[in-house]
């Protein structure tokens, strides 16, 4: 199959509609509009949740909770999921992301301490729990914040 052989499949280009072109369109004059009322004005209709003076429903709603606007989130990564690279190996959030170890970093990336970890790595992440430093330097490596 060649560029100038493509060919779009049947049903997926529909033709679009021209409305208020005449009586004989089906859709002139007022264009599907009808006759006076909010609706049938330039400009008209009314947003998005609205229900005509009707108390809305996200305020009928009982709201629970507390959302702290500075709540920082990080993605975790275990020392078990460490072992995966050789000793020596830098270990970046780059490198995390693109072995699929995280898939995005967030706030930054933190390393946790569950699991062990057999190899002397170089591990670079914005945050290390205690008992992860500690395991990271006692297997012979680093742990260096970013």
């Amino acid at each position: 199959m060649k560029l100038h052989e493509l060919q779009h499949t049947d049903g997926s280009r529909e033709r679009h509609y021209r409305k208020g072109r005449g009586l004989g369109s089906g859709n002139g004059k007022t264009a599907g509009s009808g006759h006076k009322g909010q609706n049938s004005r330039s400009g008209g209709g009314v947003r998005l949740g609205f229900e005509g003076g009707q108390m809305p429903l996200w305020r009928r709603l009982p709201k629970r909770g507390f959302k702290n606007v500075n709540h920082v989130s990080y993605a975790v990564v275990n020392l078990s999921d460490l072992n995966r690279y050789e000793s020596g190996t830098v270990v970046t959030p780059a490198l995390l992301i693109e072995n699929g170890l995280v898939k995005k970093e967030y706030c930054g990336i933190k390393v946790l301490g569950n699991g062990k970890l057999d190899k002397s790595l170089t591990v670079q992440a914005h945050k290390f729990s205690k008992s992860a430093e500690e395991a990271i330097v006692k297997a012979g490596g680093k742990a260096e914040v970013l």
